[in-house]
């Protein structure tokens, strides 16, 4: 029956009103439409002969669904053509028009060219034409410059011969403005014409002012060679002060405006380029007269054959320039830094002032360093009196430091390595003599309990000094590379003090409590504690990113270490600070393992005490010092009196608790651990420990025994009533590893010992009740 159902219902419906368009697409690329539609069937229908009922409906729903899909054929079918139809009309609509396009296009291109060849001549006729025009623009222009010159010029004259000179300055400033717009002009002819026209006029006016300031100058007696104390004039007031002050000021004003003319004229002197000095404009031209008669005294004295020219003396020319600074400062303050206040530019005329004396000491020095470089004495006497010219200066003064300066000519490359050179040599020779010293390990504040903390011995405190003063002499160097290379001389120095003292250390160490090693020992604790604080400072945490930047360009260190130096987690003088730190590390072991073995010599009788036989507390009237620990107590006593007055403080604690540590350990593996005790004997090893071994150490800490935390813990085992114990006993062999064992433990004061070792010592002691077991 269902067959004849599949039968009917292929033959009158179609299949894509069953199914939809899209799945009876895909199953008719299948190739399985038959079977999809049984399984259709199967599943409205299926073996249920009353689901039968359902097809009258079924073919009802599908024969709608087959007329609508018809219609919608047809309503396509329809209208496709059309649309055809209006496409291809459109296509030929537009292929008319591009037909028109081209052919407009073409007729286009034949009139254009025709055009063009009927314009040709014009074109050639007109660009003649037009060349002639801007030739003639041209030279009119250049005309227009000339004359616009000549016109300045004659301006000038006339003003020159009317006495107006303030005009004349300033019409010249015109004329330079000119010249300076022309600079970048090929007309080589008109440059000239106007650069020799601006000279010719620069000339005559700066003569001319410059022999009325001059004038001006002579009147209140300057230059002030003598201090201002006991100058009569210049900064008094003189007859007609007012009037001569009045015309200090218009000259100066005046002779301001030719400072423009003056440094397009002027060639600046300059230094070779070796000297690497920073850019820096002209002195201005008032400031540069005012210099002109300190400059000639400061030839004539340190020039030529004079007897104050003495290559050994820098210093006499030096002190000459801070004293003439000195000297004229006052003046400069109050009388010529308003005048350029009222001007306008932001210039500091005791700084120009200092600017001009300064190129006079930097010439003198590149030309007296090279006839000294090589005898080292007059050299370092030459650089010590540089640095400190170079100090007064900055501090007295206020002379920057990023002007040009001495240090500049020190920086240059021969002198720098000569500077280095000398340096170290003087720097060892220093140290020779500090350690051959009487004096060498005694501390110079030894009497003064406040000051002598550290306990430094002379020699160290003596080194650390020179390494400060070494700091001070390069750090106003101008470039990071050359400071850096100062920093090197001084972690080999460092370096070499280090090696010195391990040197002299090996030679005391039969003697390692005696009073030279602990100096020793003091010393490099010193060294290490006094760089860690450098490392902190701000100057070396600049070098220290020079160094970063130095070391990334040159790839010397690898991703860790130069993160750990970007991060400041490390500092430049870590490597010498590790290796100090080391040799500390084996001197104190070497001294704790020296009194140890003391120690341990003196602990032999102690060690054979009859710990089973001692009487009891209640059998003795008072409880005394074992005889047998008298010896270790005394060596242990005298070794810290010893230390703590020979090693400073920081040093003797870390000796003290290593000594307790090893101390302690001791006492509980060779006394304790290695002996039964019955009640006597174990209350006597407690009085032993807490109230003589103990309060040795009371004086150095409050709690004592907490560093003697084995010991301690063993005699509170050993003594504890035999209840107490019984049930510790009972607990710990119940609860075996257990939290009730630490419980039990902690109530009786056992925190450090582990239950194993309780164990062991409660079978130590023999004071058990007889049970029968």
């Amino acid at each position: 029956m269902l067959n004849n159902c599949y039968s009917f219902i292929l033959d009158d419906i179609n299949i894509a009103a069953l199914f939809g368009n899209e799945q009876v697409s895909e199953d008719t690329d299948n190739g399985d439409l038959t079977s999809y539609v049984s399984a259709f069937i199967e599943k409205e229908v299926g073996n249920d002969l009353k689901s039968l009922k359902k097809l009258d409906k079924l073919i009802e729903q599908m024969t709608e669904n087959k007329m609508q899909l018809e219609e919608q054929v047809l309503t396509i079918s329809s209208e496709i053509p059309k649309r055809i139809q209006s496409a291809l009309k459109n296509a030929e609509e537009s292929k008319q028009f591009l037909n028109q396009f081209l052919e407009q296009e073409t007729h286009l291109f034949s009139s254009i060219n025709s055009h063009l060849l009927t314009a040709q001549p014009w074109m050639e006729d007109l660009g003649a034409m037009i060349n002639q025009i801007e030739e003639i623009e041209r030279h009119l222009a250049y005309l227009k410059w000339i004359s616009q010159i000549e016109e300045l010029s004659d301006n000038i004259q006339q003003y020159l011969m009317t006495n107006n000179v303030p005009e004349a300055a300033s019409t010249l400033v015109s004329m330079v403005e000119l010249d300076i717009k022309l600079q970048e002009s090929s007309c080589a002819h008109l440059l000239a014409f106007t650069r020799a026209t601006v000279k010719f006029w620069h000339k005559i006016l700066k003569d001319k002012l410059t022999s009325d300031f001059e004038e001006v100058l002579a009147q209140l007696h300057w230059p002030f060679i003598t201090p201002p104390q006991s100058q009569t004039v210049g900064l008094s007031r003189p007859a007609g002060a007012p009037e001569i002050y009045s015309n200090l000021e218009t000259l100066f004003c005046q002779l301001l405006k030719l400072q423009t003319s003056d440094e397009l004229l002027t060639e600046p002197k300059q230094l070779p380029e070796k000297y690497c000095l920073p850019a820096s404009p002209s002195v201005i031209l008032p400031i540069q007269i005012m210099l002109t008669p300190l400059q000639k005294r400061f030839r004539y004295h340190f020039r030529g054959n004079r007897q104050t020219n003495v290559i050994s003396k820098p210093e006499w020319y030096l002190a000459q320039v801070l004293m003439w600074i000195g000297n004229h400062t006052q003046f400069l303050d109050e009388k010529i830094q308003p005048i350029l206040d009222k001007v306008g530019p932001s210039v500091n005329a005791r700084l120009e002032f200092s600017r001009g004396l300064m190129m006079l000491v930097l010439e003198k020095l590149a030309a007296d360093i090279p006839c000294l470089l090589y005898d080292d004495n007059l050299f370092c006497h030459l650089v010590d009196e540089v640095l400190l010219f170079e100090r007064e200066l900055h501090s007295l003064y206020g002379y920057p430091s990023t002007f040009a300066n001495c240090m500049h000519i020190l920086s240059e490359d021969t002198c720098f390595q000569r500077w280095l050179t000398v340096e170290r040599k003087f720097a060892l020779q220093k140290m020779d003599s500090m350690l051959s010293s009487e004096a060498a390990w005694i501390s110079q504040y030894k009497d003064i309990t406040d000051v002598d903390e550290m306990k430094v011995p002379d020699c160290a405190e003596t080194f650390m000094t020179l390494l400060l003063v070494i700091t001070d002499r390069y750090k106003n160097l101008p470039t990071a590379s050359r400071k850096l290379q100062f920093l090197e001389l001084q972690k080999d120095l460092v370096d070499d003090f280090r090696i010195r003292l391990t040197q002299v250390m090996k030679e005391e160490t039969r003697a390692s409590l005696g009073f030279r090693y602990c100096a020793i020992l003091n010393a490099v604790n010193y060294i290490s504690t006094v760089l860690a604080d450098w490392a902190d400072n701000v100057f070396f945490l600049q070098l220290q990113q020079a160094a970063l930047e130095v070391f990334a360009e040159n790839n010397t260190l690898s991703k860790l270490q130069l993160g750990q130096l970007a991060s400041m987690e490390s500092s430049v003088f870590d490597d010498m600070i590790n290796l100090l730190e080391r040799l500390k590390h084996d001197m104190l072991t070497r001294q704790v393992d020296h009194v140890f073995r003391e120690v341990k010599d003196a602990a032999k009788l102690y060690k054979k005490e009859r710990w089973l036989s001692l009487p009891s507390q209640s059998e003795q009237a008072v409880m005394s010092l074992s005889s047998s620990a008298c010896p270790l107590l005394l060596t242990v006593r005298d070794r810290l009196l010893q230390l703590e007055e020979q090693l400073c403080f920081s040093l003797f604690t870390v000796f003290w608790q290593v000594l307790v540590e090893k101390l302690d350990v001791y006492i509980y593996q060779e006394i304790v651990l290695a002996n039964h005790f019955n009640e006597g004997g174990a209350a006597q090893l407690q009085f032993d420990m807490t109230r003589n071994l103990f309060p040795l150490f009371s004086r150095y800490c409050k709690r004592p025994e907490n560093y003697f935390k084995h010991v301690k813990e063993a005699c509170i085992v050993l003594n504890l009533n035999i209840g107490s114990a019984l049930l510790l006993k009972d607990v710990l062999q119940s609860a075996s590893g257990q939290p009730p064992a630490t419980e039990a433990l902690n109530e009786v004061g056992i925190y450090k010992l582990a239950q194993q070792d309780v164990e062991i010592l409660l079978n130590l002691r023999t004071n058990w009740p007889n049970t029968g077991k």
